[in-house]
């Protein structure tokens, strides 16, 4: 038997929950410390789109959606974890007042309205400084561009703003009465000296605001105790039930990859879509491409995301196609045709890595009579692998080669799509656990923090994906296709 907070808990069932705020939902992950017994639940939620560019949500629904995959996942295990880590989606933004009552919506990292304040700043020489200072590139996702769009769009309630924070600070706040930001969230906010591990003045004076006007940033690994005993209550756990803050899902999803040392990436389609690579110190690529977070003191994670992953597909068949056929038979129809010609730009919301474009939208190139549904969804489908190669290129240029890719995300339910990537990339990919990395990472920072280690003997097992050479000639020919197309209409 073991002792945690008050309680005896039994060895053969203690267990860890990972609660992952991600963009489209919160998945609340429970994991035994055998490593057996996974469980999981997940609570959706909207995104809304009120002007061209905005990309807004309500925070009360998502710290509800937080709150109820924690009560069901202990109310399965009929006891209370050993502790609970925090993984969250990056670059959102809330205004809140004195009381901690939000002032705006919550806009998120695909909010692109900021597009105008990001480009002035990202080509001064003041833009250049903070990004090599925050490792943040300069773009319309950031917090700090956010934040300049709003003090001068809306200055009587930048001026009423008592505290500036993300979706995670906001759902901490609401639970242990204080808002704190941990250095991973806050490395991705355009604010933060990953060097230093403190607000970074030049880009404060940018945004116009002082270091009391934003969350105190503590470590990944930072315990925080004592929970409002209302909301102890209602998650059916100890108030003294011991939280880490944990990280981004980023961070977290090379974690819960165990891909930890140089020339291991991740590869993860969400929602989104990201390319990523532990390394040992902070590395910036000149020409801004890359982002660099921190995931502990001496693990900077570098890579780059794409706006535009499975938020495409589904705009593809609820709103373009109007199509009532499941997604899951779309998919396998689209993959049965092969290669094809038909090629598409996938920024539907804008684009971030490689290219850093708010302005960039999606097109369709070479339509032809015989062309249908499954064309347009294949054509989709290869469009996010190709933005996605764009960014592995660019890391590979930056950090070193690449030998091993672990991927995950919700593609990873789709063993033909990625073959596809794997086709695409020329690359072996490797599916090592199905469950969500970044829940996953979440845990095992949970564990290292608490002194317990996990039994992962299953870990590395996974399915290997090896790219299939007779395609590699098409594909190869398509890529460059995609990149000419995208410089060819970027002006237009």
């Amino acid at each position: 038997m073991c002792k945690t907070e008050g309680f005896f808990m039994n060895d053969s069932i203690a267990y860890f929950i990972g609660s992952d705020i991600g963009t489209s939902s919160t998945k609340s992950i429970s994991l035994g410390i055998d490593g057996s017994a996974k469980s999981s639940f997940q609570g959706a939620y909207s995104t809304y789109h009120p002007e061209p560019g905005f990309s807004e949500q309500d925070p009360a629904v998502i710290l509800q959606a937080v709150k109820d995959g924690i009560r069901r996942v202990v109310v399965e295990r009929q006891q209370p974890p050993v502790a609970i880590c925090f993984s969250s989606a990056m670059h959102s933004l809330l205004a809140v007042d004195s009381d901690g009552k939000p002032l705006t919506p919550l806009l998120i990292w695909a909010d692109n309205r900021s597009h105008a304040q990001a480009e002035k700043l990202r080509t001064s020489a003041t833009g250049r400084d903070i990004y090599q200072q925050t490792g943040t590139p300069v773009h319309a996702m950031s917090p700090l561009c956010k934040l300049i769009w709003l003090r001068e769009e809306h200055p009587d309630l930048f001026q009423r703003a008592h505290c500036f924070m993300g979706i995670k600070e906001y759902i901490i706040q609401e639970l242990f009465g204080k808002p704190l930001m941990d250095h991973s969230i806050a490395s991705a906010t355009g604010l933060f000296d990953i060097r230093k591990h403190t607000w970074y003045g030049p880009a404060l004076d940018a945004a116009g605001i002082t270091s009391d006007r934003l969350p105190q940033p503590v470590p990944a690994t930072h315990i925080i105790r004592g929970l409002k005993p209302g909301i102890a209550a209602e998650m059916g756990i100890p108030a003294d039930t011991p939280f880490i803050i944990g990280a981004s899902d980023g961070c977290l999803a090379q974690l819960g990859s165990h891909a930890i040392t140089p020339g291991h990436a991740t590869l993860t389609i969400g929602t989104s879509g990201a390319v990523r690579m532990a390394v040992p110190q902070a590395i910036f690529d000149r020409q801004q491409r890359l982002f660099t977070y921190l995931l502990t003191d001496d693990i900077y994670i570098t890579g780059g995301a794409s706006n535009n992953g499975g938020v495409l597909l589904q705009w593809l068949l609820k709103d373009f196609l109007q199509s009532e056929v499941p997604v899951e038979i779309m998919i396998r129809e689209a993959l049965a045709l092969g290669p094809q010609q038909l090629l598409c730009m996938p920024y539907l919301l804008g684009e971030r890595a490689p290219i850093w474009d708010s302005n960039a939208s999606a097109a369709f190139i070479g339509i032809r009579p015989q062309h249908g549904q499954a064309h347009f969804t294949r054509a989709v489908m290869e469009s996010i692998c190709f933005a996605v190669k764009s960014i592995t290129q660019a890391l590979e240029e930056t950090a070193g080669p690449i030998d091993k890719i672990s991927v995950s995300g919700g593609f990873s339910k789709s063993p033909g799509w990625i073959q596809l990537m794997a086709d695409i990339f020329g690359k072996t990919l490797t599916l090592e656990d199905a469950t969500d990395a970044s829940a996953l990472g979440a845990i095992l920072l949970a564990a290292q923090v608490m002194g317990m280690e996990l039994d992962l003997s299953e870990a590395g097992k996974g399915q290997v994906f090896t790219p299939d050479t007779q395609y590699a000639s098409h594909y190869e020919e398509q890529f460059r296709r995609f990149g000419a197309v995208y410089h060819a209409l970027k002006d237009i």
